[in-house]
């Protein structure tokens, strides 16, 4: 229990002793009940579903489909795709305090956000099967626009998260989260796993046409089409049909907003809170950013491996639901804490799973090691969902609603920048720590490429080569990194997240100035 807590603070013994206020447990007699909002929570997973869309793109896809034409180190370069969506918290504010009263104060942003991604997405659809087809890709060009789908993701995000503590009753905060993870799981899965597939030529050749083609049965330039139009039609929903209650406890000045975010920072709590947001994700980066591209790169196919998500996918969805029901307990981040130890799990299990992968003669790998590659990636991508939901539902709990918008994302922010920042790093640190042999399989024609430098590994990949690994600095990056995972928890985050789980809910909440408490 912290020094700072007083008996006048909690109200009485009893309560100090619980580690709940009156407010938490008048809260907690509410019984959840997703039929009084079904209707709000469909509109929630759509929005989140819409927003998955180009995440999945830019976070999924992209990666897998630049691998055969980039190197590591031109890997980290696209890796800053993902920063736009771990640093919104810095124009949150923004979307917290201006939009038009009359319009809504969510929609002001999510129409006009929907609409710009499905002009980019209908535009870019058109030019970039071309770009992917170029020898050297323009990592340039491709990184600048999916940075810019990402923040107008992220910028769509602050106000979603914001709107759905609105539209949700209290009792029924909870399945904020479940929106969430259902919808934005979805439209990534989609984008990822669904569109790889369908996507890949060999997948497409063999189960969906009766005459081979050397492309895929679906190509990116016609998939950005058509989510262009679904982005535009269900626009036309929220201008027309939806209406957005009107919130007169707002607070419209930008700088008092950033004030609050200050505020909201400087929290007693908040503070050991940011830091363990900050670290808790380092021990796992590895195997969720690199252990699917080792797999590709000692020949795994792409279509199987995209069979492993698709079984995935389900349970994502279910346990996704019954985290949300384990988070609204008394011990919210019990099951955020169980993940923890499954995502270390996770990763010492992934490096097995590379280290001994073998392609045999015939190329098709053995039904036990496939069924081993599968759970392993159900394994990772299971607790990591839990952790997901349950820490979102945390953040729905402690929130203060007067600035939901920018408090949700100040915490939302956090938590992915923690998987973010590492990221750029790992991705050139296994480049830097590998040692590269020789170029392998290029043309006669083509000669005197060596992998010792990072500008030949690249000429050796665009020109249809592969180099040779002589020992690989993936392992010794996930070895770093669990221990630092180990470290952290047993000597911060075990004790951190049970201060967090007592801390009565108006420690969460802004202080007010003399003059707003006079008002009272």
């Amino acid at each position: 229990m912290d020094e700072d807590y007083t008996l006048e603070d909690m109200g009485d013994k009893q309560t100090l002793l619980q580690g709940k206020s009156f407010e938490e447990k008048k809260v907690e007699e509410l019984k959840p009940n997703l039929r009084k909002d079904i209707w709000d929570f469909i509109l929630l997973v759509i929005l989140y579903f819409l927003q998955g869309i180009p995440l999945g793109l830019a976070l999924g896809s992209l990666p897998f489909l630049l691998k055969s034409k980039m190197t590591y180190s031109d890997m980290a370069i696209f890796s800053i795709t993902n920063y736009p969506y771990s640093m919104k918290l810095l124009w949150s504010p923004i979307v917290d305090s201006f939009f038009n009263k009359k319009f809504g104060r969510r929609k002001s942003w999510i129409v006009p956000i929907q609409l710009c991604s499905s002009f980019f997405m209908f535009f870019f659809g058109g030019i970039i099967n071309d770009k992917m087809d170029e020898k050297k890709i323009p990592i340039g060009f491709i990184t600048a626009y999916f940075t810019i789908m990402v923040i107008l993701s992220a910028t769509q995000d602050i106000a979603l998260d914001g709107w759905a503590l609105e539209l949700l009753s209290k009792e029924n905060l909870s399945y904020a989260s479940t929106a969430q993870t259902v919808g934005l799981n979805t439209g990534q899965f989609l984008s990822s796993t669904v569109f790889l597939a369908f996507n890949s030529a060999e997948f497409s050749n063999k189960y969906l046409r009766s005459k081979p083609s050397e492309y895929g049965v679906l190509q990116l330039g016609p998939y950005l089409k058509f989510w262009a139009v679904c982005y535009f039609l269900v626009t036309l929903y929220l201008i027309v049909i939806k209406k957005e209650k009107i919130c007169y406890d707002v607070i419209e000045s930008i700088k008092e907003v950033y004030k609050i975010m200050w505020k909201v920072i400087k929290l007693p709590r908040m503070r050991s809170f940011i830091v363990l947001l900050f670290i808790a994700k380092i021990g796992f980066v590895t195997n969720d950013a690199v252990t699917s591209l080792k797999l590709l790169e000692k020949g795994f196919k792409r279509e199987d491996l995209s069979v492993t998500v698709l079984i995935d996918f389900p349970l994502q969805i279910i346990f996704g639901y019954y985290a949300a029901k384990w988070s609204s307990g008394k011990r919210p981040l019990r099951p955020w804490m169980w993940a923890f130890y499954g995502r270390i799990a996770a990763a010492i299990l992934a490096m097995f799973v590379v280290k001994f992968f073998r392609i045999p003669e015939n190329g098709e790998i053995s039904s036990g090691y496939f069924i081993l590659i599968i759970l392993s990636t159900v394994l990772s991508s299971f607790m990591s969902t839990v952790q997901f939901v349950s820490i979102g539902c945390f953040f729905a709990r402690i929130a203060d609603p007067t600035v939901g918008g920018t408090y949700m994302t100040l915490l939302n922010t956090l938590s992915n920048l923690g998987g973010t920042w590492p990221r750029p790093l790992i991705l050139e640190g296994v480049d830097v720590l590998t040692d590269y042999g020789e170029c392998q399989g290029l043309s006669s024609d083509i000669q005197g490429i060596t992998c010792k430098t990072s500008d030949g590994r690249h000429d050796c990949i665009s020109n249809g080569g592969q180099c040779e690994i002589i020992s690989d600095g993936y392992y010794n990056i996930s070895i770093v990194c669990i221990i630092l995972a180990l470290l952290s928890l047993f000597l911060f985050i075990k004790k951190e997240v049970r201060n967090l789980e007592t801390t009565p809910k108006h420690y969460w909440e802004i202080p007010k100035d003399k003059d707003e408490k006079e008002k009272d």
